[in-house]
């Protein structure tokens, strides 16, 4: 009788283990919400530099839950649909609302106008990801990730928080909107976060390459986010041009291979079909 009670606790406790383990993606994704509230709320306040902190916050976070998600098996469609909608808000709603506060109030309607549309183009670029997640190459994001384009213009008010005291300020407040939006619904590849890092085989140089960057940002945090994020930004329109300007038989064999390589990896992770 002791034993049978004791493998009902041991069962019961499992319970409760998997059930916080499947919670704990979705406090990531809250903590994620909260950040592009926060950012709104300082926004509207005027604390600029404070309000494109939290979005570099929620893209940290973003990064995390879908990543604790996969390692401990704990991906649910209902967590896949709650981390867009927190989307939509940290990295659509709160970047513009942000940069109309910031820089494109003085433009008037055309300023709020363009506003919606990096929006609008935030939750398209969403939509398609969710759409096409299951079957594009994970080396590459069609169209410039959410994450990535709040990151430009967080870094830039970060970088000018009190603005670029010119007259051509609110224009080009208008461009910095404009051009990540554009991207986001582009059919320009981007490379993935996960692929931009040194292989695994190489993990000393993947940790020192980690405490490189930390030290950068410690240092000089303004210009560092600046240039990376401006550097993203550039390497997909860069990466076009590239393939574009290369001669047509060194194009043909690298796609062959990327073909070959796509073929290998579906094979082996049974994605094949």
């Amino acid at each position: 009788m002791a034993r049978v009670l004791a493998v009902l606790r041991g069962k019961k406790q499992n319970r409760r283990f998997r059930r916080g383990v499947y919670l704990l993606p979705s406090m990531f994704t809250v903590g994620n919400l909260f950040c592009g509230y926060a950012c709104i709320v300082h926004a509207m306040r005027g604390a600029y530099a404070t309000a494109a902190v939290f979005i570099g916050v929620a893209i940290v976070l973003d990064g995390l839950d879908g990543r604790i998600a996969r390692l401990a098996d704990a991906a649910s469609e209902f967590g896949g649909e709650f981390d867009s909608l927190a989307d939509v808000i940290s990295f659509g709603v709160a970047p513009a609302i942000l940069m109309f506060s910031w820089g494109l109030e003085g433009l008037g309607r055309l300023g709020w106008a363009v506003g919606f549309l990096y929006v609008t183009a935030t939750a398209l670029r969403l939509a398609r990801f969710n759409v096409q997640s299951g079957s594009s190459d994970k080396r590459y994001f069609i169209g410039m990730p959410s994450p990535a384009s709040a990151g430009v213009l967080a870094s830039t008010v970060f970088a000018w928080p009190a603005g670029f005291g010119i007259e051509q300020g609110p224009a080009l407040a208008l461009a910095i909107v404009t051009v990540p939006a554009g991207l986001m619904v582009s059919r320009l590849r981007f490379r993935s976060f996960g692929a931009l890092a040194l292989r695994p085989r190489s993990s000393s140089l993947v940790l020192l390459q980690f405490a490189g960057l930390i030290a950068a940002i410690a240092v000089e945090p303004r210009p560092v986010l600046f240039a990376m994020s401006y550097a993203y930004l550039l390497s997909g329109p860069s990466g076009f041009l590239w393939t574009k300007l290369r001669p047509a038989s060194k194009r043909g064999g690298r796609t062959a291979t990327a073909n070959s390589t796509q073929h290998t990896q579906a094979t082996g992770s049974g994605l094949g079909g």
